[in-house]
């Protein structure tokens, strides 16, 4: 799957389309052995970018306004015509916790495997890595884990590391990762699944946003899913100023029921109102706050903002 061409061909060739997933080909290059699907990069010829976020020259929802019957295809790769998030399923945590399980047992070691990096990102309908190799992606949409591979893909009912990991199969895994005998039952709940999916796109849409926004001078890293903390998380702020700090979007941990965004500094401590973690020294917005929201994304963006510009003035 190639989320770029697949987007360049609903666009047309009037446009160079630019997408929040992975894509093919494999990138190889250090540090990060994986593509930036938001880059600007060399589009060629004066033809406009069209980006989820602020690197293009339009965005997806400047297309969706001309072109109402884009909304929902956008909303659904959280490109444009963006989707509110409901409440959290009940069965969320079960759910969670055994996602985050593949992501660390399997996904993320099949990567690893290919090019000694843990990082993942947000896929369509839930996450997976970056492509590796020979155009090899492994992921999870909702309930299902996916193997790509030369243009085709297996897949499965997510039921117990073990039944991943064949899937996979020794061409992806370590023969000798414990992996292979772990039979311990997965919860899987669809509807969870699919909000996990959700919070996921949203995470990856503010934080690639975020990043979009930061000045030069704030370095900012990639975002990326870690598969021990399972999170999306982008690192911003001069590390030799002591303002580097994690900014992240958590789907939920044993501290924290339900999903909450942090920002979390390297080194510095901050004190006020701005910073309310009690976990951690840092601050945090729980989901509870996001629902009712007039627009998610942006009060998203301005929990970040707020406490980026709060570290960066000292």
């Amino acid at each position: 799957m190639s989320a770029r061409n697949e987007a360049q061909a609903r666009i047309g060739d009037g446009y160079v389309a630019r997408v929040l997933e992975p894509s093919p080909p494999a990138d190889e290059s250090e540090p990060w052995f994986a593509d930036d699907p938001v880059a600007r990069g060399d589009a060629g010829d004066g033809i406009p970018v069209v980006s989820p976020v602020g690197t293009g020259d339009l965005r997806w929802d400047d297309l969706v306004a001309g072109d109402p019957d884009l909304a929902p295809w956008c909303a659904d790769r959280w490109l444009g015509a963006f989707r509110r998030l409901g409440l959290a399923p009940a069965r969320l945590g079960e759910t969670r916790r055994s996602l985050h399980r593949v992501a660390e047992c399997v996904v993320a070691p099949a990567r690893t495997h290919a090019n000694s990096k843990i990082g993942l990102r947000y896929t369509r309908g839930g996450f997976g890595t970056p492509f590796f190799s020979v155009e090899k992606q492994v992921r999870v949409e909702g309930a299902d884990i996916v193997v790509a591979s030369g243009g085709q893909e297996r897949r499965a009912p997510v039921s117990t590391i073990g039944a991943a990991a064949r899937l996979l199969g020794p061409d992806l895994l370590p023969v000798d990762a414990a992996c292979w005998s772990d039979e311990l039952p997965l919860v899987v709940d669809p509807a969870a699944a699919a909000f996990l999916g959700d919070w996921f796109g949203f995470s990856f849409s503010v934080l690639e946003e975020l990043r979009a926004g930061a000045a030069p001078g704030l370095e900012p890293g990639r975002v990326q899913l870690w598969p021990e903390h399972f999170d999306p998380a982008l690192e911003l702020g001069a590390e030799a100023g002591g303002v580097r700090a994690a900014y992240g979007c958590s789907p939920g941990d044993d501290v924290h029921p339900e999903p909450y965004l942090y920002v979390a500094p390297w080194t510095a401590r901050p004190k006020g109102d701005l910073w309310n973690a009690t976990a951690f020294a840092g601050a945090e917005l729980p989901f509870s706050a996001l629902p009712a929201a007039g627009d998610q994304r942006a009060a998203a963006l301005a929990f970040f903002s707020q406490r980026c510009a709060a570290l960066t003035a000292g």
